[in-house]
């Protein structure tokens, strides 16, 4: 992830981040809100291609906004092994940068905040700024919650 980050020339403040069971639990040990983690998820659009999606922690990504912001009549979400087939990392720990190159969306009330991704590592999080990941990715930033 470092080196993917380094590549895309996007700054990451890596931290520790103590075992979780859940995004709150995770949010608390870091010492944040869960609006101030960028779930990172994968979706498999029909024909087997993939896109990520970026939402805040403490919001559900919107189906029907993805389908309009991708143009994809069906979109799903992986089973975990082929999630970390796909991406090289293990649910809870993906992050948009290194996770395969695909299109990725990233919901518009992230705009100009930093956030904490996941940064491969169930042991860390990646803080990134959330306009130099636009930026840097091409992303498209999208309402999409």
């Amino acid at each position: 992830m470092l080196a993917a980050a380094h590549a895309a020339g996007v700054e990451v403040e890596v931290r520790p981040r103590p075992r979780a069971r859940s995004l709150e639990e995770s949010a608390a040990g870091l010492g944040i809100t869960p609006g101030e983690i960028g779930k990172t998820l994968v979706v498999r659009r029909s024909g087997g291609a993939y896109i990520l999606a970026v939402v805040p922690g403490d919001r559900s990504l919107a189906w029907p906004k993805l389908r309009a912001a991708t143009g994809a009549n069906r979109l799903s979400l992986p089973e975990a092994d082929e999630a970390l087939s796909a991406t090289g990392y293990v649910r809870g720990t993906i992050t948009p940068l290194g996770a395969g190159g695909w299109p990725v969306y990233v919901d518009s009330s992230l705009a100009g905040r930093t956030v904490a991704l996941g940064s491969g590592s169930p042991d860390h999080a990646a803080f990134v700024a959330v306009d130099d990941l636009v930026a840097s990715l091409g992303a498209t930033l999208v309402d999409l919650t």
